[in-house]
């Protein structure tokens, strides 16, 4: 395919005031409290359809070696490289029924990974299996999880259906006591936090939403007792019903086109589109990816995060949408580290470039949608990196289906209200028997940093309490000075990128070779505030400028709902693949400094 032709100046002009209206025309006033929270009266929507209710068990006043908060990849993964290091009682607690974390829970028709699952996958090298498709289905990635799981004997010690309530270092015992809502209170010598950031679904904040008396859920609680089928389509529940999807991000993109086979009608209502670019998923052999040599699949992954992330790179091995965009990427990173008298250039440089993706994308809805007027409204109008591309070969023609309705909600600021028999948009009643949000989740309202999961160190300090006099204190990201033992895994004062199980597996190696050398010197694991200090001022002082960039966005998490996107210490600024050869190094050279 020949590269996309550069847009002219004039053309870049019109670009910057079409996004500009397009982005007034979808900011609410309300900003991010357009959402709320799956709890309260409508905590139904956050329930576990695939267990019910959990079984009895006796409360727990026990010891291990360590406690895992969580069970999707992150926590199964700090577990199978714990026991690698020859760690002996590991517990990981979930509130889901079972390992797999996001992958437990979103089940919904069409649910597909939109990295390559030769990479995303982790662990295939150590596990020998092979993945099926090019961009494994759920079910696949959820077996998968389990697969690690009981090849690194997590299943004898895990508490599932269970929540994390408190943490609470006793200096006498040298452990956390670890409480969950089950009435367990037992203790660990360490901790490790893998509670991720996308955890909770929320869903709009329409009035009249509990008025609604057709059925209704949340895609991360897909319903098959009503709709019938399985993830891979056969909705026959839905045949004779009216179907409105609120939500057209990565989740929507997948289900809607499923639920348009089956349904009687759908009713899509968007408030922004979604970036859609080709898929091509297709069967796969081992022979297409190498699998015959030793560490292929660490090869193959690490080629794909220096492709995104912009670093040198021989050969692609992944070849799709990820890698062939990265020159944008690989375009932005640098104008982070110039100086500033350098940021028009690389500025111009950026926008030259993405305007030529984003008119490719737009094209594209154009050959495909055959009515003027949806396609028209199918376009996005913002940069490609203002939200998370999505990628698909059917959900643009789903709406040339005469069952399928696109409902555009930017000139009310999204859905007016929600009455007892459908939804009003523009003054016109959407009557509908079902009513499914595929509203995502809320950032960063599980686990420590929401503040609902408390965490008391040394003296009784707690955690957010220390950051809110002080500012967000750790090392690398992982450890904090006063909370000894504790190990924190996420994407706050590190690195990440967009295939996160990667980046999980990095920090999981990092976490369990800390646990490692305390557990040879039996030593505490705690930074120091001067290593603290210099890991701060590490991150700051080449601090990405982004904060214009998200300031122009359209609204989405990306840029907090429209808010923006603070400058500030809140990650490694060189990259993925520089701060995993700085732990790598640190190990080697430094570990022992947070060894006491």
């Amino acid at each position: 395919m020949a590269p996309p032709q550069k847009p002219a100046p004039d053309e870049l002009a019109a670009l910057r005031e079409r996004y500009r209206r397009e982005r007034e025309r979808r900011v609410r006033p309300d900003g991010p409290r357009q959402y709320v929270g799956t709890d309260a009266e409508f905590g139904f929507y956050a329930a576990d359809p695939y267990v019910g209710e959990p079984a009895e068990r006796e409360p727990l006043h026990d010891t291990v070696d360590v406690a895992v908060v969580g069970g999707g990849f992150g926590g199964i993964l700090a577990g199978a490289r714990l026991r690698q290091q020859g760690v002996r009682r590991v517990r990981v607690i979930d509130k889901g029924g079972d390992f797999g974390g996001t992958w437990y829970w979103n089940r919904y028709p069409g649910v597909h990974c939109d990295i390559e699952s030769h990479v995303y996958l982790p662990m295939l090298d150590e596990t020998g299996y092979v993945p099926e498709w090019k961009y494994s289905p759920g079910e696949e990635i959820r077996s998968h999880a389990v697969r690690i799981a009981r090849k690194s004997g997590l299943y004898a010690d895990a508490l599932f259906s269970t929540t994390v309530t408190a943490l609470t270092w006793e200096e006498a015992s040298r452990t956390w006591i670890v409480a969950t809502d089950r009435g367990d209170e037992f203790r660990a010598t360490y901790v490790i936090t893998a509670t991720g950031t996308l955890t909770e679904p929320k869903l709009p904040g329409i009035p009249g939403i509990e008025d609604f008396k057709g059925h209704t859920f949340h895609t991360s609680r897909w319903d098959y007792a009503y709709t019938g089928g399985t993830p891979e389509g056969g909705l026959t529940g839905l045949a004779d019903k009216r179907v409105g999807v609120v939500g057209t991000g990565a989740t929507g993109v997948q289900v809607i086109p499923v639920l348009a086979e089956d349904a009687k009608h759908v009713y899509v209502f968007q408030r922004t589109p979604s970036t859609v670019d080709v898929r091509a998923n297709r069967r796969t052999t081992a022979g297409d990816v190498g699998a015959d040599r030793e560490g292929w699949a660490r090869e193959r992954r690490e080629n794909f995060l220096r492709i995104v992330s912009g670093e040198a790179f021989d050969e692609d091995l992944v070849a799709d949408g990820w890698t062939s965009s990265a020159a944008l990427l690989e375009k932005l990173l640098p104008s982070f580290r110039r100086p500033p008298g350098d940021r028009k250039e690389f500025e111009a440089a950026y926008e030259a470039a993405d305007a030529a993706k984003m008119n490719e994308v737009r094209a594209r809805v154009e050959r495909t949608v055959t009515d003027p007027a949806t396609a028209d409204k199918l376009k996005p109008w913002y940069r490609y990196a203002c939200k998370r591309p999505t990628f698909s070969d059917t959900y643009y023609p789903a709406f040339n289906r005469s069952n399928v309705t696109l409902v555009d909600t930017a000139d009310t600021h999204g859905i007016e209200r929600v009455t007892e028999d459908g939804v009003v948009v523009g003054g016109t009643v959407y009557e509908l028997d079902c009513l499914i949000f595929a509203t995502g989740f809320s950032v960063g309202v599980s686990g420590v940093h929401s503040g609902r999961l408390p965490v008391h160190g040394r003296g009784g300090e707690q955690l957010l309490d220390v950051w809110a006099r002080h500012g967000v204190r750790t090392l690398h990201g992982f450890t904090s000075n006063g909370f000894p033992n504790l190990i924190q895994m996420g994407s706050l004062q590190n690195a990440s990128s967009v295939n996160y199980t990667h980046i999980l597996d990095e920090q999981a190696v990092h976490a369990a070779a800390l646990v490692a050398a305390a557990e040879a010197k039996g030593a505490l694991i705690e930074p120091s505030r001067e290593a603290e200090d210099a890991w701060i001022a590490a991150l700051a002082q080449d601090a990405p400028d982004h904060e214009w960039f998200h300031a122009e966005c359209t609204p989405g998490y990306y840029n907090r709902e429209g808010r923006g996107r603070p400058n500030g210490p809140i990650a490694y600024p060189h990259g993925a693949v520089a701060f995993h050869e700085l732990l790598r190094r640190w190990r080697e050279e430094s570990m022992d400094e947070v060894l006491a």
